[in-house]
């Protein structure tokens, strides 16, 4: 059996723990680059994704990079269309990342824009 990095060992452990709650909410997912970050709210009981923003997105694009303030503007645009989704509470996946700078940032945001996790 092949040995796992430290990344793919601390994304298995939040996956565990995350599965171990059960699926009564949707999950916030994300996803951190060297250039981008991105975020999607995902229903895994249907299998679909709910919501979803990313540094890539046409009004964001330009003007942003990899940094704490375009984390901060992809978390609220993700509340945002959540909440148009008719979703409030999720669960915070943040893979296996670590929970500073940029991802700290996004889960921030995400809150002050009306998420509950």
């Amino acid at each position: 059996m092949a040995k796992l990095s430290l990344f793919a060992k601390r994304r298995q452990r939040v996956r565990t723990s995350l599965r171990a709650r059960g699926g009564q909410r949707p999950r916030l997912s994300i996803h951190r680059s060297g250039r981008h970050i991105y975020a999607q709210v995902i229903d895994d009981e249907a299998g679909r994704t709910l919501a979803a923003a990313s540094t890539l997105d046409k009004d964001v694009r330009g003007s942003t990079g990899a940094t704490a303030e375009a984390a901060a503007s992809v978390g609220k645009r993700v509340a945002e269309r959540a909440t148009a989704a008719g979703v409030k509470a999720v669960v915070f996946d943040r893979g296996g990342f670590l929970f500073h700078g940029r991802v700290k940032a996004l889960a921030d945001a995400a809150r002050e824009g009306g998420l509950e996790f």
